[in-house]
C-alpha cells in the first residue's frame, strides 16, 4: 500500500528529490489554456468572453513560437543566487522594450480573427493607436498589471497588455535552466519570476504524483508547495476548502481564518483536463460565494480585471 507522507515529511525532502519547479511546455502551455477556455465556454454564463480569451491564448501561442526574449545576463543569475531572489524579475528591472511589439501582434491576431465582438476589435484598435502615440502609458499600464493594482487601470486593455508580458516572461521561462535557480527563494511568489499565483493545481502522474503546485500569473512555471497550508500567509491552521453545491468536485477554494484569504486549488484527479488560468476564470461563481462568506482573493486572474469605480 502506498504511504501518504506528512506535510513535515515533505518539507524535509531533499530538493532533488522532489520536483521543485515545472517550466511550461513551450509548445503548447497557450494552446492547452485556449483548448480549455473553448470548452469552458460551451456551458459558462460568461462564454462570450472565455472564447475572447481563447482567441487570445491562441494568438499567444503563435506569439511565442517565434519569441526570442534576451536571457538574463550571468551577473544578474549570480545576484539572484546570492540574495534568494527571482532570476527573471519582472519588477524592478528594466524591460526589454520588444514586450510591445508582441502586444502588436497579438492586438492584431485578435482583431482580425473570426467571431470577434465589435467591442474587442475596438479595443484592439485603441490600444493599438495608444502603442504608436503614448508608449510611455502603454509602459505604465504594464508596470501596474505587473503589480496587480486596479488603480486607473483600464480594464479592457489590461488583459491584452498582461497577454503580451506572458509571452515574453514565458518564453524565458521554458529556456530557463532549472539548476540556477537559487535554493531559496521568498515566499508566496513565483521563484522564477516573482509573481503571485494565480492558483494551485494538485498533479497526477509521475514524479508529480499527488503534490501541490501554485501556479504563476506571469510566466506558467509551477512550483511545489505543501498541502493544507495557506499560500498567502503560511498558516497552517484554520484552512478549509469550500466547493459551488452541485457543482464541478475538481474546483475548490482554499481558505485561510487566519488572513481571510483564498485561492483556488484544482484536483487533476477529478478531472486531468484543469487548467490554472481557464478555470479559475471559468469559476466566477466560486468567487461570488467566497466573498459573501467574507473572504477575499489572496491574487487576481491575469486575464481579469476590473476598473476602479
Amino acid at each position: 500500500m502506498q504511504r501518504i507522507l506528512q506535510r513535515g515529511e515533505i518539507e524535509a525532502l531533499d530538493h532533488n528529490a522532489l520536483p521543485r519547479l515545472r517550466l511550461p511546455a513551450r509548445d503548447s502551455v497557450f494552446a492547452d489554456r485556449a483548448a480549455r477556455l473553448r470548452q469552458l465556454a460551451e456551458d459558462s454564463p460568461v462564454g462570450d468572453y472565455l472564447a475572447l480569451m481563447a482567441t487570445l491564448a491562441d494568438a499567444q501561442q503563435r506569439a511565442l513560437a517565434d519569441c526570442a526574449t534576451p536571457a538574463p545576463s550571468a551577473e544578474r543569475i549570480g545576484l539572484a543566487q546570492a540574495h534568494g531572489m527571482p532570476p527573471l524579475q519582472a519588477m524592478g528591472w528594466p524591460r526589454d522594450s520588444a514586450w510591445r511589439d508582441v502586444l502588436r501582434r497579438l492586438l492584431d491576431d485578435v482583431a482580425a480573427a473570426p467571431a470577434v465582438p465589435p467591442e474587442a476589435v475596438q479595443a484592439c484598435g485603441a490600444l493599438r493607436h495608444a502603442l504608436d502615440d503614448d508608449p510611455a502609458a502603454i509602459e505604465q499600464l504594464a508596470d501596474a498589471v505587473l503589480a496587480e493594482s486596479q488603480d486607473g487601470i483600464d480594464g479592457a486593455a489590461a488583459p491584452f497588455v498582461m497577454g503580451a508580458l506572458q509571452v515574453v516572461w514565458t518564453d524565458m521561462a521554458t529556456r530557463f535552466d532549472a539548476a540556477q535557480l537559487p535554493v531559496v527563494s521568498p515566499f508566496g511568489v513565483c521563484p522564477l519570476c516573482g509573481s503571485l499565483p494565480v492558483a494551485s493545481v494538485v498533479r497526477i502522474g509521475g514524479q508529480y504524483q499527488g503534490y501541490r503546485y501554485l501556479c504563476c500569473s506571469l510566466c506558467a512555471a509551477e512550483w511545489h508547495m505543501v498541502r493544507v497550508k495557506c499560500s498567502h500567509c503560511e498558516s497552517t491552521e484554520g484552512i478549509a476548502y469550500h466547493g459551488v453545491e452541485g457543482g464541478p468536485e475538481a474546483i475548490k477554494a482554499e481558505s485561510c481564518d487566519r488572513c481571510r484569504t483564498y485561492r483556488k486549488i484544482f484536483y487533476q484527479e477529478k478531472d486531468v483536463r484543469v487548467e490554472p488560468v481557464a478555470d479559475d476564470l471559468a469559476s466566477l461563481v466560486l468567487d461570488v460565494l467566497m466573498g459573501e462568506a467574507d473572504y477575499s482573493r489572496a491574487s487576481g486572474n491575469p486575464l481579469l480585471w476590473q476598473e476602479e469605480e
